[in-house]
């Protein structure tokens, strides 16, 4: 089968002086593009390289012949950028690994995802929306302080500084107008979670799912936040040398409940094929969804590439594996 690649490199978009410093962070290196290529290739199929969805829709139609696709592009400016690609897809009619453009579009939405998750008696931070630093009421705060702070509709750590963390309403307004303004959308504060680590999660498969190993992430010890949030390309903070510790212990009932806790998400939020959750631990051991990316980055020295380290398995033959699984899944293998 011919199956093409949808993604965004470093260079896909021409930015300009009004966006963020961080607005191609949850783009991919040259490298996640070739390991897609070569997992398409194990599997006995013919990888077409296509771009964008803007390049997709550009070539979409008699130009362009695909059995079936992979989608990892996460689009711009708009917070329906994740569904423009599954979404020409969908109207050309080329089947498509991953989650689907209602799923992708729904879970870049932090709080309808915790809207959703909440119902689904998953426990995640209280939270409250504000569109301007004005709109901060001192008398309905989601919880007490330290309260975090963040875009509403980012991924990849987007918008995240040490500034994130607020200790009173007087920095919380000054976060929220950080976010509205730097980043054109509503700003989410919820209460953070301290005391026992923060872990990620990776599921793939559908019907049923699987919950991969789980994977400790660093804390840099005096803001508390995840060193992968103070490090993501574009942040302040990138280059700067930070230490780190690992809070928490990964114990076996511990990584039983984050697994339980990954595939209620992965099933509530209707996501397929692949996925990666997060989590932090509460100093009683009690785990907090924070967020789902039904568009994980597929970089030989990320997540799944650490996971299929630890088990044992070549990183592009188990990635064929987990391609292999959508395609069985759209009927196609």
């Amino acid at each position: 089968m011919d199956i093409g690649l949808l993604y965004d490199t470093f260079d896909a978009y021409p930015w300009t002086d009004d966006d963020p410093p961080d607005a191609d962070a949850e783009y991919e290196p040259a490298e996640t593009v070739d390991t897609l290529a070569a997992a398409v290739e194990h599997l006995g199929h013919t990888p077409v390289r296509i771009g964008t969805a803007v390049d997709l829709r550009d070539q979409i139609g008699e130009r362009l012949s695909l059995d079936a696709a992979i989608n990892i592009t996460e689009g711009a400016h708009s917070r329906n950028r994740e569904a423009y690609a599954p979404i020409l897809l969908e109207m050309a009619g080329i089947p498509c690994l991953g989650s689907d453009a209602l799923t992708l579009s729904l879970t870049l939405d932090k709080a309808w995802t915790k809207d959703l998750v909440t119902a689904a008696e998953i426990p995640t931070p209280p939270h409250r929306v504000y569109s301007t630093p004005e709109a901060v009421d001192a008398e309905a705060l989601p919880g007490a302080f330290p309260l975090f702070v963040k875009p509403r509709y980012e991924g990849t750590s987007k918008g995240i500084t040490p500034e994130s963390k607020v200790e009173d309403v007087a920095a919380l307004r000054r976060a929220v107008e950080r976010v509205t303004s730097t980043y054109d959308q509503d700003a989410i504060a919820e209460k953070f979670v301290a005391g026992g680590g923060e872990f990620t999660v990776a599921v793939v498969g559908h019907d049923p799912p699987e919950a991969l190993p789980v994977l400790q992430r660093g804390v840099e010890p005096t803001t508390g936040l995840g060193l992968h949030a103070l490090e993501h390309r574009g942040a302040p903070t990138a280059d700067r040398d930070w230490e780190y510790e690992l809070r928490g212990t990964l114990d076996s009932a511990l990584e039983d409940r984050l697994h339980t806790l990954s595939l209620q998400a992965f099933e509530a939020l209707d996501c397929r094929d692949f996925a990666r959750a997060d989590f932090r631990v509460d100093a009683n051991g009690q785990p907090w969804f924070l967020e789902i990316n039904p568009l994980p980055t597929f970089k030989p020295d990320d997540t799944f590439a650490i996971v299929a380290e630890l088990m044992g398995r070549d990183y592009v033959d188990y990635l064929a594996e987990v391609f292999g699984r959508g395609l069985r899944r759209l009927g196609l293998e």
